[in-house]
């Protein structure tokens, strides 16, 4: 284990609680406004996950905020004091400006202190998209990887890190602007579930339409198929709302596949499904290069 090395997420990142936990991993949480109270989502440990979807159901439309730099230099600082080798995954820059705040209290820092060495990554996706960095990045760690190596990875395999996901409930969607009022409208009456795609820029795309949910969790397995390697053992990352029927059907469907050696799941928090709605199934990977759509 390389214990210079301490890496740190953000709570977009959908990695279980016990995974920050982790000796040298930091979990840093974003905020979240809703019922007109202000949380930071703490990865599952004590925030209620049932009740906010619940609220979500009900007709609750909570808004989340970048992480500020001031927070960012709080927990970075006592690292850097320490001698520590910082790399930060973020949120993807094209979703979220924390990326630019993590960056900008790098400079702060090295205005203070000498020999600061923190790399921010920008994952360029989002929920286990961005997770599945980590993941791979902590097993690097513990293989006694150096940080350049380390980050050297992690730039190039973004790059190939495909998030795909379908969601129930349009009206979140249409309220961030990924949709018109007049297709959430028609959509919800035709069962329709849109495949999304965060593409090679970072953003979230429109892939495609089907309707109900196994014809959408079929797609997702389609587009899986068409994205990996097959000659090569991959892990791939399934996230879930409040519909974890939907997303052991995906993983059903995903352990098929003699190259897949390892399936992550966990429950979305609040960010994610603050946009996506509360019935959502995420599916992760990485494979070829990012689609140019």
């Amino acid at each position: 284990m390389n214990k210079n090395i301490v890496l740190i997420i953000d709570s977009a990142s959908t990695v279980t609680l016990d995974f920050i936990k982790q000796e040298n991993v930091i979990g840093i949480g974003i905020n979240c406004s809703y019922k007109g109270k202000d949380v930071i989502d703490d990865f599952g440990e004590e925030f209620n996950r049932k009740e906010f979807y619940k609220a979500l159901k009900s007709g609750e439309m909570p808004t989340t905020s970048q992480i500020n730099s001031f927070r960012f230099e709080e927990v970075f600082k006592p690292l850097v004091k320490e001698g520590k080798s910082i790399i930060y995954i973020s949120l993807g820059g094209a979703l979220s400006g924390t990326v630019d705040s993590a960056r900008m209290a790098v400079e702060n820092i090295k205005e203070e202190y000498a020999n600061v060495d923190i790399s921010v990554i920008d994952s360029m996706s989002a929920s286990l998209g961005e997770g599945l960095l980590g993941y791979y990045a902590y097993e690097m760690m513990k293989q006694g990887k150096t940080k350049d190596e380390i980050v050297d990875f992690l730039e190039e395999a973004k790059t190939r890190t495909h998030a795909f996901f379908t969601v129930n409930d349009l009206s979140h969607l249409k309220r961030g602007g990924r949709i018109s009022s007049s297709a959430a409208v028609v959509g919800s009456l035709l069962n329709v579930k849109p495949i999304l795609y965060i593409n090679h820029e970072g953003r979230i795309v429109s892939y495609s339409k089907t309707r109900g949910t196994k014809k959408a969790i079929a797609t997702l397995v389609e587009k899986f198929k068409d994205n990996i390697n097959p000659d090569e053992k991959i892990t791939v990352a399934i996230s879930y709302g409040d519909n974890y029927e939907d997303g052991k059907l995906l993983e059903e469907a995903i352990r098929k596949f003699d190259n897949v050696e390892k399936i992550i799941t966990n429950e979305e928090g609040t960010i994610i499904t603050s946009h996506t709605g509360p019935d959502m199934v995420g599916l992760f990977f990485m494979g070829k290069l990012r689609e140019k759509i």
